[in-house]
């Protein structure tokens, strides 16, 4: 069904009739120029005319922007969300160690935050019925989109998620207190929080051992994957050695976390082991909630802006061509 957000807003239309009346010159008033004068004589020998057709486009040009600005939508049928779901907190680490290419997609070498894209893609659209959140983190930790059902903005901004968007450090105490709080804002019995990240903490004002008692008490239950392969080929002046690459990850505090609020620590070497997660999730029991729906909503505004904009352009030539016969009637 077609619907307008501010139908009253309509009432501009009648604008132009009441400036019109307020107008009105006596009828026997005179023409005082011979151009116009011999224009008026030309019109009264077309009987059925009565507007002129510049006038006409400058008033469907004014109707077609009172259309716009009453903001008509169109609403699609009534659809019902499931009754089942969770409350899923995604933050993932941005910082600079993420650009390290040290994991393998089909056959080629790609980096963490790639990988990690890979896999997290997956994971949300399998998740119907849940809601998703997803927190950005490096040297601060940032909501980009709070819980909603919305999977395809929560995939977009995933996808826009670049290195170094936040800074190049790690604060994972601050990316859990800001999961924390968002999470409190809903009424949910089962609040979960998945962290991924390849490093330690190096940032934020709030230490993770704080937020991890910040998340007991709020019964948030935090999932962790440590991101990042153990050994990488690495090129130096003496030759092609071995390294590990996540010798900076804390294994012992990502599983602290995970262990004293009921989760799990996943070590994500791979794509492979980074898809262990969907088995986890997926083992949650789903909460009950209301019976919910909504309507999806497609904006219309654009068409008569378009149309106003196109009979914008015939009324200019209109002008033109009036002018000509104004010039020409002198």
């Amino acid at each position: 069904m077609l619907e307008f957000s501010y139908p009253w807003l309509g009432l501009l239309a009648l604008a132009p009739f009441l400036l019109r009346l307020k107008r009105q010159a006596p009828s026997d008033s005179a023409l005082t120029l011979p151009a116009l004068a011999k224009l008026a004589q030309q019109t009264e020998q077309q009987p059925g005319r009565k507007l002129t057709l510049p006038s006409v486009l400058a008033l469907l040009i004014w109707l077609l922007l009172v259309l716009s600005a009453t903001q008509p939508r169109w609403l699609g049928e009534p659809v019902n969300l499931p009754q089942q779901g969770r409350d899923l907190m995604l933050a993932l680490d941005l910082s600079g160690s993420m650009e390290i290419t040290d994991m393998q997609h089909q056959g080629q070498s790609i980096n963490r935050l790639d990988a990690v894209k890979l896999v997290v893609s997956d994971f949300i659209k399998r998740r119907q019925g849940d809601r998703i959140g997803l927190i950005l983190f490096a040297d601060a930790a940032y909501q980009q989109t709070p819980l909603t059902f919305d999977l395809v903005t929560v995939q977009k901004m995933l996808d826009d998620s670049v290195l170094r968007l936040v800074g190049t450090r790690t604060a994972i105490g601050e990316a859990i207190g800001l999961a924390v709080k968002r999470l409190n804002t809903y009424d949910s019995s089962n609040k979960v929080l998945i962290l991924l990240s390849d490093g330690a903490n190096t940032a934020g004002n709030i230490q993770p051992l704080e937020a991890l008692q910040l998340a007991k008490a709020a019964g948030v239950k935090i999932h962790t994957v440590g991101v990042g392969a153990e050994q990488m080929l690495q090129q130096s002046v003496f030759g092609r050695r071995m390294v590990n690459p996540s010798q900076d990850l804390d294994e012992r505090l990502l599983t602290q976390l995970a262990e004293d609020t009921g989760g799990r620590y996943f070590r994500a070497r791979d794509l492979n082991e980074l898809n262990q997660i969907y088995q986890l999730i997926d083992q949650l029991e789903p909460i009950e909630r209301d019976a919910l729906s909504y309507r999806p909503q497609r904006s219309l505004l654009h068409w008569p802006l378009g149309l106003a904009l196109l009979l914008s352009f015939v009324l200019a030539a209109c002008n033109i061509h009036w002018r000509g016969v104004l010039t020409d009637a002198d």
